[in-house]
């Protein structure tokens, strides 16, 4: 009688979370780094990312100036570094306050057809506008800021984020559970926030993560045309609308900072999309 192998059991821990989830890992490292470099910039060798050193403008990456200067004498790697504050901060507070008013927006509307009928379509009024020219507009109305930033690439994305949870709403609407609480006499408001909401977190969890890397491109976009935080302020879009101009003879000051906000929003993509696999595994095995 041939000898029977026991069944590989999966590796527990992290070794095993990573063989499971590579792109989660990879993503959630690489936003890690991120993170760690905009908080501890002070402390990676770099400089005041806002003084002037007009004599030292325009100077080559090179030992003293790791990522070069800029025209106004700027060490460009320290404006890089410090921008990663400007961008991160932007991404996280739109994914989070347009996680929240999207999904309160969404499970009412969803519960309630009066106020489905008229909050929804005020909400397809505003997908209509693409939501970069719509942060436009919002900008033009104030002035530069990352707070006003902020609101504006908030609004312009909690349409979508509405969308998303009313129609998860209305698909439990429909289960047996809901139906069951409903027959019992539980009160609308219990069955929302107890029945309804903790199974549309799974997933608005990986839309959120969707709408912080479009939030960063955003934030980057009406930087670079002038509409978003002000020229002082050390951003990756400032740095490279700055830096357009010598782009044909100087591209290193447009490369490092778009570097930076490339590999920011590929590893927030990645931890969306590693997310949503662990979240659904029938999904991933189809794919």
């Amino acid at each position: 009688m041939p000898d029977v192998l026991p069944p590989v059991k999966p590796r527990k821990g992290f070794i095993g979370f990573v063989r499971r989830h590579p792109t989660m890992a990879i993503g959630g490292f690489l936003l890690l780094l991120m993170l760690c470099i905009a908080i501890f910039a002070p402390y990676l060798f770099t400089k005041d990312p806002t003084a002037l050193a007009p004599a030292l403008r325009t100077r080559e990456p090179s030992a003293r100036w790791w990522f070069g200067t800029d025209m106004l004498g700027r060490d460009v790697y320290s404006r890089v570094l410090y921008g990663a504050r400007v961008s991160l901060l932007v991404g996280f507070s739109v994914a989070i306050l347009a996680s929240v008013i999207g999904l309160f927006i969404g499970i009412v509307a969803g519960f309630n057809r009066v106020v489905d009928s008229i909050v929804m379509r005020v909400m397809d009024g505003l997908m209509s506008i693409p939501s970069i020219l719509l942060a436009i507009a919002l900008m033009a109305l104030t002035r530069g800021s990352v707070q006003n930033v902020i609101i504006a690439i908030t609004i312009a994305d909690v349409p979508r984020v509405s969308r998303l949870v009313r129609g998860v709403v209305l698909s439990l609407r429909e289960q047996p559970y809901v139906e069951a609480a409903v027959a019992a006499g539980t009160r609308t408001p219990v069955i929302m926030f107890k029945h309804i909401l903790p199974n549309t977190l799974a997933p608005l969890t990986v839309q959120a993560t969707y709408v912080c890397a479009a939030a960063m491109i955003t934030e980057a976009i009406l930087s670079f045309i002038g509409a978003g935080t002000p020229p002082i302020i050390p951003s990756w879009g400032n740095i490279m609308a700055e830096g357009r101009a010598l782009w044909q003879v100087k591209p290193y000051i447009v490369f490092f900072p778009a570097i930076f906000l490339s590999i920011t929003v590929l590893a927030v993509n990645l931890l969306g999309d590693g997310l949503r696999d662990a979240i659904d595994p029938r999904l991933a095995k189809r794919l």
